[in-house]
């Protein structure tokens, strides 16, 4: 079956996929069947060939009958890109006329004709908060029509990046790009149907609050196309935590969720959570939705030593969009030593009153103090066991000198005797 697509000078006409028709009754050149023809002059053009997996590049000929090879074509017109899946060819000033492709080509594929890769992305929330995950679904044109061969993911890479704007006003100044995630349409986690030219994104906001710009990239082999959309501001996450230990039989340590309800609905609140005990014992939690701008939570007493803390929240920012957010893991320290009513070591939250973050600092530096004295203690013990050994090589190699000696002068007496 003979092959043949046409390509049009009028950029706006270019298709964004031909498909193979059967054309053999006008068979021009009756040795190929893959064909495909050039009507009128191009500037540029940029054609996706898929292959079998695996299989040798193809091989373009030209009207003229001169060959196109990865070996062996003119750079100064055109750029060749082989992978394992397809070959991507950018061509400039494209000769008129019927070209020929040798091949493997895939029986089910479409040559693609790539005029201007334009990406349209869903805006992001007015109200983002830290530690938020978001869904964004994404689509891909080729000049105005959609994208949507299935095949075209294997040649293309799509993903999202977030800059600062280096606003001094806000906390992350001067932080580093951050890369947040891939988008795929290939029907898993937030990806509701596979293959049906929506890309989702999904991403954790799990880095500092501030003001980002979002930057969406698309790659393909020779294009990169960028889409800026305008800088957001993610808030800080509106949930604190502290808590209050105590030692002892029968007794608990009271953990204490405090809602900033700025920008959410402390009432919509639900809180679900696990505790790794010292022992590394796991215990899930959830704390039900209730009334207020706190929560509290009780853990058994189990021993002594930290505790970590992971809490993921659900709720309705004020605007009526429903959120869910991760809160950096927290830590509490429950001493040895028999104290009650001790706010433990938060290194999670960033969102403590100025009373807690004192009481923090003074519990991180006891903790600290406590570490170097086990390092130091551990030093001093390892010096000491070094030395001791020192001593022993010392007096066991006199001890062997003087037996060797002894032994010597018993010889040397008896020799002379004799």
């Amino acid at each position: 079956m003979a092959l043949l697509f046409s390509l049009s000078a009028n950029a706006q006409q270019i298709g964004a996929e031909i498909e193979y028709v059967d054309d053999s009754a006008t068979n021009q050149i009756p040795y190929f069947d893959n064909r495909f023809r050039i009507d009128e002059q191009l500037d540029e053009v940029t054609l996706i060939f898929y292959r079998r997996s695996g299989a040798n590049p193809i091989i373009l000929i030209r009207p003229d009958g001169s060959k196109l090879n990865i070996n062996n074509y003119p750079e100064d017109k055109v750029q060749w890109f082989d992978d394992l899946t397809f070959d991507m060819l950018k061509i400039k000033s494209p000769m008129i006329g019927p070209w020929q492709v040798i091949g493997q080509v895939q029986a089910n594929s479409k040559i693609m004709v790539v005029s201007e890769i334009r990406l349209e992305v869903t805006p992001l929330p007015e109200i983002i908060l830290q530690g938020e995950t978001l869904k964004v679904v994404a689509r891909l044109f080729n000049g105005d029509l959609i994208i949507d061969d299935p095949l075209f993911q294997d040649v293309l890479t799509l993903n999202v990046d977030f800059f600062s704007t280096n606003n001094s006003a806000f906390d992350n100044f001067g932080a580093a790009p951050i890369q947040l995630a891939s988008f795929h349409d290939n029907g898993r986690d937030l990806d509701e149907h596979a293959n049906d030219s929506l890309f989702t994104g999904e991403f954790e906001l799990d880095f500092a609050p501030g003001e980002w710009q979002p930057i969406y990239i698309v790659k393909i082999p020779m294009i990169t196309r960028e889409l800026r959309q305008k800088p957001i501001v993610v808030q800080k996450n509106p949930i604190s935590i502290s808590v209050v230990t105590n030692q002892g039989e029968n007794n608990t340590h009271m953990v204490t969720f405090t809602i900033d309800d700025s920008l959410v609905n402390a009432d919509s609140i639900l809180i679900q959570g696990k505790v790794t005990f010292p022992d590394q014992q796991v215990e899930p939690f959830t704390v039900v939705q209730e009334r207020g701008l706190t929560r509290t939570h009780t853990i058994a007493f189990a021993e002594p030593g930290v505790h970590r803390i992971k809490v993921r929240v659900f709720g309705d920012i004020q605007n009526g969009r429903e959120f869910q957010t991760i809160l950096p893991e927290f830590t509490f320290n429950v001493d040895r030593l028999p104290k009650t009513g001790i706010l433990s070591v938060n290194h999670g939250s960033n969102n403590l009153t100025s009373e807690q973050k004192s009481a923090q600092a003074i519990a991180n530096v006891a903790i600290a103090a406590e570490k170097l004295a086990q390092v130091k203690a551990i030093q001093e013990a390892k010096v000491a066991n070094k030395q001791q050994a020192t001593l022993l090589y010392i007096v066991g190699g006199n001890s062997l000198v003087i037996i060797i000696a002894a032994l010597m002068f018993v010889f040397i007496r008896r020799k002379k005797r004799k």
